[in-house]
């Protein structure tokens, strides 16, 4: 029989964590707006995947080094503003460059999926905590929440990512500048919360 206070606790969670993987995705999307369809999913999955793997990586944390892993969870803002900030900037450099090239002459530049998967940690690296939160799970249902965070990111990402194409084919460069300016300041403020937690 299903639980359904974990699969409610899940959905919850699920979508709290994936709020800076949306903001990404629109980013992203304004970025590529000519995005096709299975580059589109298959972004959308790297997002997912991070975002599940994680809470199962934090979880095994806290059933096997929980003093290791509270040592290092003060780090995890640093990391993820550090990751998103490297990718921000270069998304705004490119966006510079495209508007200083010739006219007519466009930037086809998409970022690499080694890109894409740094994206990734650096979204879902905060999930690690929620190892805290559903360390008194046993194993399937660590894993079972995990999959409804997976499956609810993947979804609201290709809706963020779908935005983001419709909103970019109209901003041209400006849609780089803009998405880059996104990434920095989703990492910025994975900073600051991090920090006014401890």
């Amino acid at each position: 029989m299903i639980d359904l206070i974990l699969v409610f606790n899940s959905i919850a969670l699920g979508i709290g964590l994936a709020m800076d993987a949306f903001s990404v995705s629109l980013a992203n999307g304004l970025h590529e707006p000519d995005m096709p369809r299975k580059r589109l999913c298959g972004i959308a999955f790297v997002y997912a995947f991070f975002q599940c793997m994680m809470p199962l990586l934090g979880w095994a944390c806290v059933h096997t080094i929980e003093s290791a892993f509270s040592a290092v969870q003060g780090l995890i803002p640093w990391i993820a503003f550090i990751l998103l900030l490297y990718i921000g900037i270069n998304m705004i450099v490119d966006g510079i460059k495209e508007k200083k090239a010739p006219e007519g002459a466009s930037s086809d530049k998409q970022l690499t999926w080694k890109e894409l998967a740094i994206q990734g940690i650096a979204t879902s690296i905060d999930a690690l905590s929620v190892g805290f939160t559903i360390s008194d799970y046993g194993p399937g249902a660590a894993l079972f929440s995990a999959f409804i965070i997976g499956a609810e990111t993947f979804v609201i990402c290709v809706f963020g990512l779908f935005i983001g194409k419709k909103a970019g084919t109209k901003l041209s460069w400006k849609a780089s500048v803009l998405g880059g300016s996104i990434l920095t300041l989703i990492g910025v403020e994975i900073l600051v919360k991090g920090l006014l937690k401890i």
